[in-house]
């Protein structure tokens, strides 16, 4: 099983390979966006592993997203396709399994380099396999000579099950910092704070991850990764994450 998994990994490295990047971060969301007739073509692959109470846990998670500015402040993105291969004790349906298909639009209202602070919000819609869920989120950002600081609010709203009964919320916050080394470059750190609300009742203890990330640049082409590590001790979420997105821009 080991053996397969990382073999999804130089799968999802390699065949989109061609497609290096220009985000400088993967687990936040940055506030400025494509500009009009701008085209994006973006590989997502996450690797999780190894949780407190599942040592045997392991999942690759893959996303295919296209991206286009719409006007000189809104974008829209379509994720194609949502699908993961997942193994352990803890996990229900081990194998391969398609879950969703996604579309979703950011609107920018400020400017991180000219305005003092640069703002956008982000909407998400996403559904498939038994599953709905609504993703809004407010996205600050601050560039500072080579240095880039981002802030994401985000609240998730999920209806999953037979007939969408089963209902959960998340809260999350999110900050990044990114230091531009030379315009190939870019190397900076993470953090990821989570709240679930099981039917928006009562939280539970949140979940807290930390770690360094790095992007690389050449002409349109991009790539971006973040490897975090769980800093409290939830049984349910993995120890260890590791996220890498390749892009080419058109």
């Amino acid at each position: 099983m080991t053996k397969c998994i990382l073999f999804l990994l130089l799968l999802g490295v390699s065949v989109p390979a061609c497609f290096a990047g220009a985000r400088r971060f993967t687990y936040n969301y940055e506030a400025m966006t494509a500009a009009p007739g701008g085209f994006e073509f973006e590989n997502w692959v996450t690797w999780k592993t190894s949780k407190p109470d599942d040592r045997s846990f392991n999942e690759v998670d893959f996303r295919h997203e296209i991206e286009f500015g719409l006007t000189d402040r809104l974008q829209a993105a379509i994720y194609l396709a949502d699908w993961n291969y997942a193994e352990g004790k803890s996990v229900d349906d081990p194998g391969f399994m398609y879950t969703a298909s996604a579309l979703e639009l950011v609107y920018n209202l400020t400017n991180p380099v000219a305005d003092p602070l640069g703002l956008s919000f982000y909407q998400e819609i996403r559904a498939g396999r038994r599953v709905f869920e609504s993703e809004s989120k407010l996205i600050a950002q601050k560039n500072v000579g080579r240095f880039a600081f981002v802030y994401n609010a985000t609240l998730e709203a999920t209806w999953e099950g037979r007939g969408l009964d089963d209902r959960a919320g998340e809260i999350q916050q999110s900050l990044g910092a990114s230091y531009e080394v030379n315009p190939r470059l870019f190397i900076g750190a993470e953090c990821l704070h989570e709240i679930e609300l099981p039917e928006w009742k009562r939280p539970e203890r949140g979940f807290f991850f930390a770690g360094p990330n790095a992007s690389v640049r050449s002409g349109r082409f991009w790539a971006t990764a973040t490897a975090l590590a769980q800093l409290t001790n939830a049984g349910g979420e993995p120890d260890f994450q590791l996220r890498t997105i390749f892009g080419v821009a058109f």
